[in-house]
């Protein structure tokens, strides 16, 4: 979990989540939505699939990079247990 909540504190990395959630992309394509060299998108792309935020997939000599929602619902389920069990603390409390 550690390696996620690193690939989430980068704005560019939450940057190319939501432009991945639009469609799957080539690296050429994320590429023209930053004004980073390939080397830096490449390490941001790298650091997304380690934190199984991203997948990877080989199209002939491109790589198609998609968006991995079952890593994101499981974000999402601990978030809402922490939320939820912050609610009833409070309710719990005089």
């Amino acid at each position: 979990m550690q390696k996620m909540w690193k690939a989430l504190s980068d704005p560019t990395r939450r940057k190319i989540l939501l432009l991945l959630k639009e469609k799957d992309m080539s690296a050429g394509e994320i590429a023209e939505h930053f004004n980073v060299t390939k080397p830096t998108l490449s390490h941001h792309l790298e650091i997304l699939k380690n934190a199984e935020l991203v997948t990877s997939r080989r199209e002939g000599q491109k790589i198609i990079y998609s968006l991995n929602t079952t890593v994101l619902e499981d974000i999402l389920a601990y978030v809402l247990e922490l939320l939820q069990g912050g609610e009833e603390n409070e309710r719990q409390s005089p």
